[in-house]
């Protein structure tokens, strides 16, 4: 919600107006109240506004000469229509014209109150959505990994760093962390970038493909070997060789790398020749090294001859600053793939994905937000457009009541509230979900007069 909120009161019945703005200033919202439609055309020309709450029917002037004003002056603020003549073809004309929403005399204040929150929210939105725009933008052609974590952007100002000299890397971290995403980013960073990037995942493949993979072969070399072919660390000679899940490489094979470490060179399988290679070699896995290295699993040689310089890539719910953005960098890439109009999340769908720990990491958010842009059939994705097991974690996420933030207790309750709820009504079913047993809940859902005596 927008902090103090400016809001513009028109109306030229008195008592209407003295109401109005009485209600909006206990709200803490910065309120400026005027009674004919020519003071608000001169408030717009003044000042800026977040809202427009004006009458429809006035002398002069009416409320949608104000609303086109309103548009030309101030197309950020939000106009919202009160009327005593409401009738449906001056409610879609309004709306049409590009008012919020329409309030129809003699309207309730708590209405009023609904209403503009959900102007602000919108705005509020709006401003996010566009902030979010302009910092993918400054990405945009410059930096391929999305960012504005202290601990990321640290670690990418040591990548930048290390990527002109050539030495070995290992980058760990768990799956979904974008580790290839850094190790292509040092490579189109260094000397070698206009020279090949290839990638092999060691844990794919058995000994023989793997050794045939990096090594190639010699025709003849073995049946079906009908032709000579290059290796990958042969052809990414002049480039860089990403080893992804090198813990998982046979122990055998961990020997004939270190070799092509130690030399510099190549031997195909099947030849005796051996072939001078130029490689920088960036290494990754989900494990633990120093645990595979101490338990035999990851030899201890090639382990140092590849950990010139090591990255550690933290999982996505260490870094939830980055969230909003690479959503908002998902969204756009999907939408554009898709061919969909998709631009914005909803507040509550930000709010959720905020708080989600995210075990799949950027790998899991990119997915949600590709389904989510798939399933919505607006410009919005919503809480119904993401997964069920994700709609499971939807818990309602407190807010401040009347300033003040909620107790453990009241939490509590809300909690029970919203779980039975989600499953109808039915007691057992929500202290199975809660993790308690039913007698439990009994007297829970007593302390907090939620059931009857």
């Amino acid at each position: 919600m927008i902090p103090s909120a400016r809001i513009l009161i028109v109306d030229d019945e008195k008592i209407a107006l003295k109401n109005l703005e009485h209600i909006m200033k206990k709200e803490g919202y910065e309120v400026t109240a005027v009674q004919s439609g020519q003071a608000a055309l001169q408030a717009l020309e003044e000042k800026e506004f977040d809202i427009v709450l004006t009458d429809l029917k006035m002398e002069k002037v009416d409320g949608m000469h104000v609303l086109k004003k309103s548009r030309e002056l101030r197309p950020d603020a939000e106009v919202i229509m009160i009327t005593g003549y409401a009738t449906l073809d001056s409610a879609v004309r309004a709306m049409k014209d590009g008012a919020f929403n329409y309030i129809a005399k003699p309207f309730k204040l708590d209405e009023v109150r609904e209403v503009v929150k959900d102007a602000l929210e919108k705005i509020s939105l709006k401003r996010e959505n566009e902030t979010l725009r302009e910092q993918l933008e400054a990405f945009q052609g410059k930096i391929k990994i999305i960012t504005q974590d202290p601990g990321m952007q640290k670690i990418l100002d040591t990548a930048r760093q290390v990527a002109p000299t050539d030495c070995n890397v290992i980058v760990s971290g768990e799956s979904g962390t974008g580790k290839e995403l850094l190790a292509r980013y040092i490579h189109a960073q260094s000397k070698r970038a206009d020279n090949q990037y290839l990638a092999v995942n060691c844990g794919a493949f058995s000994e023989s493909l793997l050794a045939n993979e990096l090594f190639g072969h010699e025709k003849g070399a073995f049946t079906g070997a009908n032709e000579t072919k290059k290796g990958l660390i042969e052809t990414a000679s002049g480039g860089t060789l990403f080893l992804d899940e090198i813990t998982e490489m046979p122990p055998s094979m961990q020997v004939k790398l270190l070799r092509v470490l130690q030399e510099k060179e190549v031997m195909r399988l099947g030849s005796g020749r051996p072939i001078k290679t130029d490689v920088r070699f960036i290494a990754a896995t989900n494990r633990n090294v120093q645990e595979a290295v101490k338990s035999g699993v990851f030899r201890n040689d090639l382990y140092f001859r590849l950990n010139v310089v090591s990255f550690h890539l933290p999982p996505l719910s260490e870094r939830r600053i980055d969230i909003p953005l690479l959503s908002y960098f998902f969204l756009k890439k999907h939408a554009a793939s898709m061919k969909k109009p998709v631009a914005e999340l909803s507040p509550d769908v930000l709010a959720l994905l905020t708080h989600y720990e995210f075990p799949g990491n950027i790998r899991e958010l990119e997915n949600i937000i590709s389904r989510g842009v798939a399933l919505t059939q607006g410009n919005r994705i919503e809480i119904e457009h993401l997964p069920e097991d994700l709609k499971l974690f939807n818990v309602k996420i407190f807010r401040k009541k009347d300033g003040k933030i909620p107790s453990l207790e009241q939490q509590e309750m809300d909690y029970i509230k919203w779980v039975l709820d989600e499953v109808g009504g039915n007691k057992t079913l929500a202290a199975q979900t809660l993790g308690i047993d039913r007698v439990s809940l009994w007297r829970k859902l007593k302390k907090y007069g939620l059931i009857d005596e």
